[in-house]
């Protein structure tokens, strides 16, 4: 999951290096549903939790990253829940 907002550059980069990690390892964000997006401006519990600390990447429960992400922290992160 990535929580995310409109118009925010680091959010598109984070978006992009998990599309490209979850199609190497064979997965369609799109059919298994794995990648889910998360507007933060859509809810305000949501904006009053994260403010301008986005995007932040998350792996099940754990937060994984805040701001960039790298693809072998996703990786790793990724490798370990399965």
């Amino acid at each position: 999951m990535i929580y995310t907002r409109a118009g925010c550059h680091l959010c598109e980069v984070a978006i992009h290096t998990a599309r490209e990690v979850l199609a190497e390892m064979g997965s369609n964000d799109h059919d298994d549903g794995r990648l889910h997006l998360v507007d933060v401006d859509a809810d305000p519990e949501l904006l009053r939790r994260f403010g301008e600390r986005v995007p932040v990447v998350m792996v099940g429960e754990r937060e994984i990253a805040e701001y960039r992400v790298s693809a072998g922290q996703l990786r790793r992160a990724l490798g370990r829940r399965r």
